[in-house]
């Protein structure tokens, strides 16, 4: 699998069905319904995309389950995790949280 949209797919086969929004303090799916704070998931696996010639082609995609709230999905971001918004809290889970 070379491509984003390729991993996405084959995420989607194995399950992760939500797309998750990050905030500030914690990730939401389901239309903003579901919050799910920081020690409620795991990520599972990251995959990391480069771009050829553009180093703003950069992407990061997550794979993020959480049996306190029985949810799977996925987060991608573009060009680094780091951004001013986030707590030291939430950052330090999508670096750390992993098996």
């Amino acid at each position: 699998m070379d491509t984003l949209s390729e991993v996405m797919n084959v995420l989607r086969e194995r399950g992760y069905t939500e797309d998750f929004n990050l905030e500030e303090n914690c990730l939401s799916c389901k239309d903003g319904e579901c919050k799910v704070a920081p020690g409620e998931f795991v990520i599972d696996k990251v995959y990391r995309f480069e771009g050829d010639s553009n180093p703003e082609d950069e992407a990061s995609l997550y794979a993020i389950s959480s049996t306190h709230h029985n949810v799977k999905g996925i987060l991608v971001n573009g060009g680094g995790i780091y951004t001013d918004a986030l707590t030291d809290e939430m950052l330090e889970c999508l670096q750390m949280k992993r098996r």
